[in-house]
């Protein structure tokens, strides 16, 4: 699904032409704004086929992932609410996620022991599998999307949208704060 809605993005003096019936439009920020999220569809789109052909949405995958950090590091495992702020949605969403990949089996839900009133979810055998499966080729993919790019470059992008995050939260649509996941085996 792309967010842009766009198949062709309009050109720099379209944008310039744009402006003057629309003071407030600066076509610089704009032709940038564009871009990125055209970027970011496309790279969307491009980890998205791939997850598909395992049965898997992003929002799956990265409960997959989230669960499988928990278990690399140790940790105990997660309740659903604690998987919703990790993920950054709603816990109504996270139960959706949930039950799918409990149908599918490659999650359980199993009573905590130290509080009986709690939920805890934890990978199945087949969801390992299933993610040392898909985990190699995803990374390669973003490799290769990445390819392009210098180790300057790399970096360079990194912090220019960190940049962007931090305005974006300014302006109203903060991110949900969660440490890093680490997706090491």
């Amino acid at each position: 699904m792309s967010f842009l809605l766009l198949n062709n993005l309009p050109k720099y003096e379209c944008l310039l032409a744009a402006s003057k019936s629309f003071p407030e439009l600066d076509p610089s920020a704009t032709e940038v704004f564009l871009h990125l999220l055209r970027a970011g569809d496309d790279a969307f789109r491009v980890a998205g086929a791939h997850l598909a052909e395992h049965n898997l949405s992003q929002g799956r995958f990265m409960v997959l992932v989230l669960l499988h950090s928990k278990a690399c590091h140790g940790t105990r495992p997660c309740t659903p609410a604690e998987l919703a702020e990790l993920a950054g949605v709603t816990r109504a969403t996270m139960t959706g996620l949930i039950d799918t990949l409990e149908r599918d089996g490659l999650v359980n839900r199993e009573p905590d022991q130290a509080d009986r009133r709690m939920m805890l979810v934890t990978l199945t055998g087949k969801a390992r599998a299933l993610l040392q499966a898909v985990m190699p080729p995803h990374f390669e993919r973003m490799a290769l999307l990445m390819q392009p790019l210098t180790e300057s470059e790399r970096q360079t992008l990194v912090l220019l949208l960190a940049k962007i995050t931090g305005q974006a939260a300014k302006l109203g649509s903060p991110r949900a704060e969660s440490p890093p996941v680490s997706v090491a085996p």
